[in-house]
């Protein structure tokens, strides 16, 4: 018996400095490290989209097959009518007529408004496009 006694002595003090050298592990879920959610409206919901030119230059933008290309002025801001819900995966078309890069930042300004800022980009090709999708999520190309 005294066999046993000292040989689950050994065992306990080989495994317990063995085990204080783990942390435990904790699950969790991506929201606290996954960055921002995606930006998403109510499908069929009618949008706003306000485009605000944050570059030095007059920059072109276009709603295909629904308007001319507009020109705006550097600080200028045009609000464009999405639709009722029925016009399927609207595209909201920007460039600038020098040829340079453009950063398209995209915000949720409340129910019912997109908020699209162009801004200059130093990499090329850059952004030139926002596409709001059937399914109400926005993808900026």
């Amino acid at each position: 018996m005294s066999k046993f006694i000292c040989a689950t002595l050994i065992a306990t003090a080989l495994i317990l400095p063995s085990a204080n050298n783990y942390s435990p592990a904790f699950a969790g879920t991506c929201a606290s490290k996954c960055g921002p959610r995606p930006i998403q409206f109510s499908p069929g919901q009618r949008i706003q989209v306000k485009v605000v030119n944050r570059t030095p230059r007059v920059l072109i933008i276009q709603k295909p097959s629904s308007t001319n290309p507009i020109p705006l002025q550097p600080g200028q801001e045009l609000q464009i009518n999405q639709g009722d819900g029925t016009e399927p995966n609207v595209s909201l078309l920007f460039w600038d007529d020098t040829g340079l890069p453009l950063k398209a930042n995209i915000s949720k300004l409340n129910f019912g408004t997109l908020g699209v800022e162009l801004r200059p980009n130093w990499y090329a090709p850059g952004d030139r496009a926002i596409y709001i999708l059937d399914d109400g999520r926005i993808e900026v190309l």
